[in-house]
């Protein structure tokens, strides 16, 4: 499970709701005070959210772009139905096309981030329709399924949300964390955050990670700008991995160093510089 810095936005943000043709999603939305020079949509992983990007929201809005950090369907703020069937990875992909059209891009364009899960959900949305968007970053997202231990880990976690209220299941895993990670002092913000997914969103995409075909051939043919971004480790897709499908892509590689699975909360600098750099490396947008 992800853990952000904090739940609390910088003063470049605020909290609200983002209007489109497919709902209202709670998002982060961070301007810049100087003239902006495009727009970030970013997608938080599978049990994350919005929050996960807290920590980059200075940063980038201090490089001049504006970000909307988004909650998916069913994702901690962001209404859910409780039915798997909404949950479908085209379903989620058209949500993304939705709230891009709603974030107001402007004359710098809209690119479009997504970590881990988010990363391929953002990589369906473009396969729908990539127009909307100026580039790609995938951030600790692989080509296909997750590894073995990972794909063993969501099925344990959706037999047991099938059988248990999700408070019973945030004292299970709790009871499972190693003991460095039993008090951190965010226990109460990330409980918060879990009572409030829909069980249905996590049981659905969590299936979604554990069966994703590769689809890194039909992302190459688009010919959108990518960025592929990850940490020095991880354990959710090898790094070699990453590796490959930015060469099989053509894409723009960045390793974070000291970071793993989430470097946008664990080296949220570098990540930030590292987005900008690409972004700012790009053509303007026709």
């Amino acid at each position: 499970m992800s853990r952000p810095p904090t739940f609390t936005p910088p003063p470049c943000a605020r909290s609200r709701l983002l209007r489109t043709e497919r709902g209202d999603f709670a998002v982060l939305d961070a301007v810049p005070r100087t003239p902006t020079r495009a727009t970030a949509l970013l997608l938080p992983g599978y049990t994350g959210s919005k929050e996960d990007f807290v920590a980059l929201l200075e940063p980038l809005c201090a490089a001049g772009y504006r970000v909307v950090a988004v909650d998916g369907r069913g994702q901690y703020a962001s209404r859910g139905t409780g039915r798997p069937e909404s949950y479908a990875q085209a379903e989620l992909a058209r949500d993304v096309l939705a709230q891009a059209a709603a974030s107001e891009a402007g004359e710098g364009g809209l690119h479009l981030v997504g970590h881990s899960l988010g990363g391929q959900i953002a990589r369906a949305a473009v396969l729908l329709d990539a127009t909307p968007f100026r580039s790609l970053t995938l951030m600790s997202s692989g080509p296909a399924e997750v590894v073995a231990a990972q794909r063993d880990k969501v099925k344990m976690l959706s037999d047991a949300l099938a059988v248990l209220s999700m408070d019973e299941v945030w004292e299970a895993m709790r009871a499972l964390d190693p003991p460095q990670d039993a008090d951190t002092g965010d226990g109460a913000d990330l409980r918060r955050r879990w009572l409030a997914h829909d069980p249905a969103q996590l049981i659905a995409t969590g299936a979604q990670l554990a069966s994703e075909p590769d689809r890194v051939d039909e992302l190459a043919a688009v010919g959108l700008p990518v960025h592929v971004l990850s940490g020095g480790r991880d354990d959710v897709w090898p790094v070699e991995l990453f590796d490959a499908m930015a060469r099989r892509l053509g894409a723009r590689r960045t390793t974070i160093a000291g970071a793993e699975h989430s470097p946008n909360t664990a080296r949220p600098l570098e990540t930030a510089r590292a987005l900008t750099a690409f972004w700012d490396g790009l053509a303007p947008s026709a």
